[in-house]
């Protein structure tokens, strides 16, 4: 399978033209890393009234999420498929309804790094309070940790990125 150049902008626009108008309430969000396309797309909302708990709210956004990944589920392996042939990524699937959102099958990369002793004990200790059964399992934790709580930061980085990106593009060539 070969990686050919594509932009995001041309990945979006395949997936607004090959998915179905009615799944989503809106154009589905779509990212791409090295390894991965991932789409998530609005659902509509169950109407419960005005009067339903907050219980039976989860439930209802749970089961409308539920209900989309059931039914969708072989038109979005043949997508996937074709994507994948086209971007030589594996395509991941997600849906968010209210202020629930759900990721379907996303892809577990093995990534290699090396630790000092004092880093490698911090994981460690996550093992041995039982927090993560491997170091692998720790090292996911802390990065979820750091993803959630300087999660502006991070925007914040990649908005610079991007900046980048584009500041290059828009340099001079060579031809």
């Amino acid at each position: 399978m070969t990686k050919r150049a594509w932009s995001i902008d041309e990945v979006q626009g395949w997936f607004a033209g090959r998915l179905p108008d009615e799944w989503f309430v809106a154009a589905p969000v779509v990212r791409v890393d090295r390894e991965e396309i991932l789409v998530v797309g609005g659902l509509t909302a169950p109407d419960l009234g005005e009067d339903a708990s907050d219980e039976a709210r989860a439930v209802a956004l749970a089961a409308r999420i539920a209900g989309f990944r059931e039914d969708t589920r072989a038109h979005r392996m043949r997508l996937a498929d074709q994507a994948e042939l086209l971007w030589g990524r594996k395509v991941s699937w997600g849906a968010r309804c209210g202020t629930r959102e759900e990721l379907f099958t996303t892809q577990g990369v093995p990534v290699m790094t090396r630790l000092r002793f004092d880093e490698r004990a911090v994981l460690d200790t996550l093992i041995e309070a039982g927090v993560a059964r491997s170091r692998s399992e720790a090292l996911a934790w802390c990065v979820r940790l750091v993803g959630r709580h300087q999660a502006d930061w991070i925007d914040q980085l990649r908005d610079a990125m991007a900046k980048v990106a584009e500041v290059r593009a828009d340099g001079p060539t060579l031809d």
